[in-house]
Parts: C-alpha cells; structure tokens; sequence
C-alpha cells in the first residue's frame, strides 16, 4: 500500500504539461490516499483558501495605493461631464472622480479583512477541479459563492470613505451646477453604485491576477502546501 501511495502522492500532487490525460491518474491517486486515512481534500481546499489570501492581501496592498484606480464617470454620465467641460464647469468633473478614485482606493484596503473572512468561510466543493482548472479557477469559485453577500458589507465601507473624500459633497456641487444648465432630457445618475460595482470588480480581477501569477511559480509565490496541490507547472 505504501507504494500506492508514493505513486498516488506524486500524481494527485505533481503538476503536468499534458493534465488532461493524466486526469484519470490523479482520482484514481487521491481515492488510494483518502482509502488509506489522507485526507486530500481538506489539504486541496486548504491550498486554494491560501492561494486566495494571499492573493487577496497582494490584491488589496497594489489597489490601495493612490493612483491604482483610474474611474471615470459611467457611460451614461458622459453627457453630463461632456455638457460641463463645454461650459467651462470640467473642474467639477475632475473633482468628483478625484474624490472617487480615493474613496475606492481606500475602501479596498478597509475590504480586505472582510474578503479573507470570506474566504475562510467558504465551503470548497470542487476542490481538485479548482485545482486542474484554469489560472483564475479559484478565485472565479470565490467570485460566484461569495459576491453576493460581500457586496452587502462592501457597501457601506465604500460609502464610509466616499464621504471622507468628500465625494458626495463634490457630486452635489456638480449636478447643482448641471441643473442649470439648458439642457434637455438630463439622464439621471447612480454614481456610489457606479464606484462599488467598478471597485469590487477591479478588486476580484486583481486577485485573479495574484492567482495567476502563484500558478505559475506556487513555491516561491505561495509556499511548501501551495506547491505541493499546484504542483511546478
């Protein structure tokens, strides 16, 4: 059975250029470990939760720095920056998403926490097929499970430093000035929506970048248990 083992070890855990065939070899590995008492899937799902910690901390320092976001009002609200900057009124334009570059930028960092406590908590299901998945594979899985509820607490922590930035004091200057305009059919404008949507988003990507990146060197980016499950590549 040892022998079993050291050959079921080494494929279940190794990585492979031609995965797709040695897909087979690597159920049949992890069911002769789990037969004789390793828990392979509990050091799998242990892996991923790793793999998107670090990822969510590397994700979180990079977008909390002044200047990783660059918003801009969304599409909708284009005529309405458009019809300020031709009446000589672009400052307040510039002022608004100024304020919402920097209420992003430190709402990520505020959101990390919440992301890793998240993550922790997340039931991993399709452990190995995250594994053999593609280099965003874990973090689409946390995407789909938990983005829901995150939004919930993300919510208001961008509101909370939207208003340090003075976001809403700038977004009430701008359509004050905008209502006087002589201009007809004034589209309406959700723009604390517009900058949750866009910053969680932003987030989410930037930590499949930070997965991406331990896929590709789990050793040296990740650690011994990361790439041990991901293997060399």
């Amino acid at each position: 059975m040892k022998q079993y083992w050291v050959l079921a070890g080494v494929l279940a855990v190794t990585g492979c250029q031609n995965m797709e065939a040695v897909s087979p070899w690597v159920d049949v590995g992890n069911q002769i470990a789990k037969n004789a008492g390793y828990d392979t899937d509990s050091k799998i799902a242990g892996a991923i939760r790793q793999t998107l910690n670090i990822s969510t901390d590397r994700a979180g320092a990079g977008l909390s720095q002044v200047g990783a976001f660059s918003l801009r009002l969304p599409s909708a609200a284009q005529p309405v920056a458009d019809s300020l900057r031709q009446f000589g009124f672009g400052s307040y334009v510039d002022q608004l998403e100024t304020a919402m570059n920097r209420g992003a930028e430190q709402a990520v960092a505020e959101a990390v926490p919440v992301f890793k406590q998240a993550v922790a908590g997340m039931s991993v299901q399709d452990a190995l097929g995250i594994v053999r998945g593609d280099d965003t594979a874990a973090t689409d899985y946390f995407r789909g499970q938990t983005e829901s509820a995150l939004r919930l607490r993300y919510q208001p922590i961008v509101e909370a430093n939207l208003r340090k930035t003075g976001f809403y004091d700038q977004y009430k200057s701008m359509l004050a000035v905008y209502e006087k305009l002589p201009i007809a059919n004034k589209p309406s404008m959700d723009l604390e929506r517009h900058v949750i949507d866009s910053s969680m988003a932003t987030l989410f990507s930037r930590i499949g970048m930070e997965e991406a990146l331990i896929r590709k060197d789990p050793v040296a980016r990740g650690g011994v248990l990361i790439g041990q499950v991901f293997g060399e590549g």
